[in-house]
């Protein structure tokens, strides 16, 4: 492999609970005890900044976690439970400086207005580091807590079917408006909107709120926010895409996507394809970063990942799987991988540990600095703000542009 790196890559790690493999937990160094507490979460974070990783995401969802797609599994041998992800993010927030923070939010049974101003105000929080992961869920029994909709029941299977794909694209269509919501309420304020003049007792000037009117099929909301625009301008949106309808969704509507390439043929077609939907809904000339999703079991020799892997598959009672490759090695094996994909066309990668207490610190101090010796990855923060880590400028405001 080449000692050097085209470009520098982005690196962000997902947070879900002690680690992604669902025996994680039981591992001495998983503490089970802590996961409730904000304390358990502060680390996590504190580990990957000292990793001068780009972001952390956090996982969320609307229902107890299950082994099954579509419905709960009532096994009670795996972590069940979470904290709300964006109250997390914004508890962190002043415990740290540069890294990113980017909580998911499930967007089919929250209202965009409630989500702009949770997220604006991550932004104020966090100086300017926020961002958000937007979920859809079509499981029945989450649309229960809600008694506002009614899903039938969802399968994989069912959804490869005609049918199924009319009614993946319906959702996201629903999540499409909303980001626009979302998006738009973030431009309602003006940059200049607060006067703050004692003096004249002006506080707002009102002409610089702008409501937003916006009438679609799953929305209407007038707006404006009441949250002043975000130190960003707008935060960063995120979402994890696996098949064309999704990969629709990060090129019309996102900064960044998550991608689950099984090898760097696989990396190169998804690519195209999210780039030629990206030129389709016209923003050929807009940044979107495509990042690669990885589940990794790192040790110092590949035998011992594999082993590891192998004894958690044991504890858990069956083989784990996931969406993403899984990748069991060492760091210099990984950083040979991520160069490889790079050369795809993936701008970054968002690497979820199998282990959060072993394979994050594994991850930043382990395959940083291999990375680093490469070229491949930056040896100190260069920006205060999560666009900025990302390459990407504060947007002009869509309504003062209109005023002017």
């Amino acid at each position: 492999m080449s000692s050097t790196s085209p470009s520098p890559l982005h690196l962000a790690v997902a947070l879900d609970g002690t680690g992604w493999h669902p025996a994680s937990w039981r591992e001495p160094v998983a503490r089970p005890r802590d996961l409730f507490t904000a304390a358990y979460w502060a680390h996590q974070v504190a580990e990957a900044e000292r990793g001068l990783l780009d972001f952390v995401t956090f996982e969320d969802g609307l229902g107890l976690q299950s082994s099954h797609y579509g419905e709960l599994d009532g096994r009670t041998d795996q972590v069940r439970g979470r904290l709300d992800a964006v109250l997390i993010a914004a508890r962190i927030a002043p415990l740290t400086s540069h890294i990113g923070l980017v909580p998911t939010v499930v967007s089919t049974h929250t209202e965009p207005f409630h989500i702009s101003k949770a997220i604006a105000t991550l932004d104020y929080v966090s100086t300017g580091r926020a961002g958000v992961r937007v979920q859809l869920s079509a499981r029945p029994h989450e649309a229960d807590h809600f008694g506002r909709r009614d899903f039938p029941p969802i399968s994989l299977e069912s959804l490869r079917t005609p049918a199924g794909q009319e009614r993946l694209a319906e959702h996201f269509e629903e999540a499409a408006d909303y980001i626009e919501v979302v998006r738009r309420l973030w431009d309602s304020w003006e940059d200049d909107a607060e006067i703050r003049d004692v003096a004249t007792g002006r506080f707002v000037d009102r002409d610089k709120l702008h409501y937003i009117d916006f009438e679609g099929r799953h929305f209407s909301v007038k707006g404006p926010s009441i949250t002043p625009r975000p130190p960003q301008g707008q935060p960063i949106v995120s979402s994890l895409a696996h098949q064309t309808i999704p990969y629709r969704l990060v090129a019309r509507a996102t900064d960044i996507g998550y991608v689950t390439p099984h090898d760097t043929d696989d990396a190169r077609a998804i690519v195209a394809e999210i780039r030629a939907e990206q030129d389709a809904a016209g923003r050929a000339d807009e940044p979107l970063h495509i990042f690669g999703d990885l589940v990794v079991f790192l040790d110092d020799d590949e035998a011992t990942a594999v082993a590891r892997r192998e004894r958690l598959d044991a504890l858990a009672g069956e083989p784990y799987t996931s969406d993403a490759r899984i990748f069991a090695g060492t760091p210099v094996q990984l950083a040979d991988l991520l160069q490889e994909l790079q050369s795809a066309g993936l701008t970054g990668f968002r690497l979820r540990p199998a282990v959060a207490g072993h394979d994050l610190p594994a991850i930043t101090q382990g395959l940083v600095p291999e990375l680093q010796r490469r070229n491949a990855f930056r040896r100190a923060y260069e920006a205060d703000t999560l666009r900025g880590l990302l390459g990407l400028t504060r947007p002009a405001n869509r309504y003062a542009a209109a005023n002017a």
